[in-house]
């Protein structure tokens, strides 16, 4: 990277972190751009110029909540094991993971916002859904999922377990739910 490069991510860094922070204590309605500007020491210009938007700042700081996860999800890919345990253990990955990433990263009152729940929510689901589509290529290639079955039908079955998942995060047994969950998209109604 040239000088400009390592400017330009030292900036970029510096309104994420603080982004995170604020997003973390606050929530995504009580904070401002000029808020995030002030505290991170970068102009809003700048701001709007890297991520476009605030609902650009959620949509990046997803990304990095959820990196380690989407490198051990990646993992699997190349793991020995039966590609229905490294499907099994992607699932759990992506979706069990959902609630602990946002009780671990986020104040109850932040978690009271449903904007920013709903902002983290729609781009872990498009993260989710790009990373379960690789293993959904290799179970075809690999000739366990059946290949009749279109990658937008398996998409859409996906997207409709998120939505079930999602509509449990005040239960208390949110993680044997989603466990049984995965065993049915994985297994069926009659299925082992």
């Amino acid at each position: 990277m040239n000088k400009y490069e390592i400017r330009t991510q030292k900036k970029k860094d510096a309104i994420i972190k603080t982004s995170l922070a604020l997003f973390k204590e606050k929530g995504y309605t009580n904070v401002s751009i000029n808020e995030i500007a002030s505290l991170s020491g970068i102009s809003t210009v700048s701001i709007y110029n890297y991520f476009n938007s605030k609902e650009g700042l959620v949509t990046e700081c997803t990304n990095i909540l959820m990196k380690d996860n989407i490198q051990m999800i990646r993992d699997l890919l190349d793991k020995k094991i039966d590609f229905k345990e490294k499907l099994l253990q992607a699932f759990s990955i992506c979706f069990g993971t959902h609630e602990q990433l946002l009780g671990e990263y986020f104040s109850p009152e932040a978690l009271n916002d449903k904007v920013l729940v709903n902002l983290y929510g729609e781009q872990a689901n498009k993260i989710r859904t790009k990373i379960l589509m690789e293993f959904i290529e290799l179970g075809k290639k690999d000739g366990v999922i059946a290949p009749s079955i279109s990658t937008q039908t398996i998409t859409d079955y996906l997207n409709a377990i998120t939505q079930i998942q999602l509509s449990w995060d005040a239960e208390s047994n949110y993680r044997e739910k989603s466990l049984e969950l995965y065993h049915l998209a994985l297994y069926g109604l009659i299925g082992q």
